[in-house]
């Protein structure tokens, strides 16, 4: 087995950080730093065999998101982001439109708790998929076979070694890109960079890390859009990003799945980290993503945004938290964000 650590990144891609090696590979597994990176199969197991002590709490709890079906955004060019659900966004800027890890289906043991206001083909033509990392609640196979069927002329952009899992006949005649960290996609009108995040990958049983994970930056001559993915707090991956792009007019950043810690908190920021990431971004608007749709950790489904509203409350930020119903478009321009 190979053991050496090389650098790595897409030869064909420019890359916004001149003193950037590429990303870190050791024994043949990608790492977010020079240590390498452990499964985290033993802290699952250990979860699965303990008490949740919000159990009771988690019980109790009756939240649901609302869901809007607005399709008014089909009828104009504006510039627009639609919350979908988890991770999952529309979104239009200088007329093309992106889809952020797409997903309406239920996964393979956790049911969606949101309808999904649209079908795909509802959603009309779509120029790129954005694929943060290759989890089963972000790269869905079946959303992206239904979203090809109406948009064969589609492109996916992703992380290295994305194309591993896109070899159906169903994908061959489908383009598609790889980055590594900091590195920009060949696209028009607008520009996309994949980023860094602290996270991990893995669909099988033997192929833990073998599949980059990372973050977007979407940015035109005038707006400036951050989609997290899913990330752990590393305050130093956000703050080289932020001496690139100074500043985001919005930030699309998750808040949820981030209990027990001892397993969470290498994988996911809870909402007081979520908002720390968001300052050190510098950002204006801040969208709350990946909660309520798929129950997959110990917290109450409702908690992640009652407790990011509290926290920004307590810091005067409230006004920066943009709490979107699913479906619900906000049109978005040079000065300001609509409801």
């Amino acid at each position: 087995m190979e053991r050496e650590m090389k650098f790595i990144s897409n030869p064909e891609l420019k890359s916004v950080r001149s003193d950037y090696k590429g990303n870190i590979v050791i024994a043949g597994r990608f790492c977010n730093s020079l240590i390498k990176d452990k499964t985290p199969t033993w802290n699952a197991i250990k979860w699965k065999l303990s008490i949740n002590p919000q159990k009771e709490e988690k019980e109790k709890d009756d939240f649901s998101l609302k869901v809007i079906v607005d399709s008014s955004f089909k009828d104009n060019k504006d510039n627009v982001i639609i919350w979908l659900g988890h991770s999952f966004f529309y979104i239009r800027l200088n007329g093309i439109v992106y889809l952020t890890d797409p997903i309406i289906s239920n996964l393979p043991i956790v049911k969606r708790n949101a309808a999904n206001p649209y079908i795909m083909s509802e959603l009309g033509k779509v120029d790129y998929i954005l694929i943060s990392h290759t989890h089963f609640d972000h790269f869905d196979i079946p959303t992206l076979e239904k979203i090809i069927d109406s948009n064969p002329n589609v492109e996916i952009l992703g992380p290295l070694g994305m194309n591993t899992l896109l070899k159906d006949k169903k994908f061959t005649s489908i383009k598609r890109q790889e980055a590594g960290w900091f590195q920009t996609f060949k696209t028009e009108n607008n520009t996309v960079t994949f980023l860094s995040a602290k996270h991990w990958s893995r669909r099988g049983l033997f192929d833990f890390n073998k599949i980059l994970w990372g973050s977007f930056a979407l940015s035109s001559s005038s707006f400036k859009i951050y989609f997290a993915g899913d990330t752990a707090k590393e305050l130093d991956f956000f703050s080289s990003i932020n001496s690139i792009y100074n500043g985001f007019d919005v930030c699309l950043i998750p808040i949820g799945s981030y209990s027990p810690r001892f397993l969470m908190e290498e994988e996911h920021v809870n909402p007081q980290e979520a908002l720390e990431l968001f300052q050190t971004l510098n950002g204006k608007c801040f969208i709350p993503m990946h909660y309520g749709v798929y129950d997959l950790s110990d917290e109450p489904i409702g908690e992640p945004i009652r407790l990011l509203k509290e926290i920004a409350k307590e810091n005067d930020i409230l006004h920066k938290i943009f709490d979107v119903s699913i479906g619900d478009p906000l049109y978005i321009d040079q000065t300001e964000i609509s409801l």
